[in-house]
């Protein structure tokens, strides 16, 4: 690799190590010629799916959208830049393991609101009325029972589990 500082053609690795949870190799090299020392990162290139548009068109999918709409809709929520990456991390991961060329639009978007909804019922609502174009007050209002009677039920089946594991007392 080149030399950033020297632009000399040899350097040397002095050290690698596992990044980013094992998704990436960190490399310290060092000049040959100058004894500059810098980082680089190395990380496989997958490819990722077109996304098929409502209107059959495929364009290039695009983290950065992805991101832009997630922070838009978890805008001045309790929910942290890294809450967002992983989240993202997993919806990317999704697409790459469905190994089509394309996925329609309407699949990425039930994936992020599945994350949304674990991220912050708000967001999830927001995002969810823009994406499913509610039309009046009773869509939100559809959507948030939906939403309410979800996590009651998951919330009694995880206490339905802990009754069921307890052993009976004598």
């Amino acid at each position: 690799m080149q030399c950033p500082f020297c632009k000399a053609p040899d350097t040397r690795v002095v050290d690698s190590r596992l990044a980013e949870d094992g998704t990436q190799v960190r490399r310290r090299r060092e000049c040959e010629k100058c004894g500059a020392r810098f980082t680089t990162f190395e990380r496989a290139l997958l490819p990722m799916p077109n996304i098929l548009k409502r209107s059959g068109d495929a364009a290039a999918f695009s983290e950065e959208k992805l991101r832009q709409g997630m922070k838009i809709a978890l805008y001045k929520r309790a929910v942290t830049a890294e809450q967002i990456e992983h989240a993202m991390d997993r919806i990317k991961r999704k697409l790459r393991a469905c190994g089509d060329r394309d996925v329609p639009s309407r699949e990425l978007g039930e994936w992020v609101m599945d994350e949304l909804r674990e991220l912050d019922h708000v967001g999830y609502v927001r995002f969810a009325s823009i994406y499913r174009s509610f039309e009046d007050v009773n869509a939100f209002r559809d959507e948030i029972e939906k939403l309410q009677s979800r996590t009651s039920s998951e919330a009694q089946q995880a206490q339905l589990s802990l009754l069921d594991d307890a052993e009976p007392s004598a």
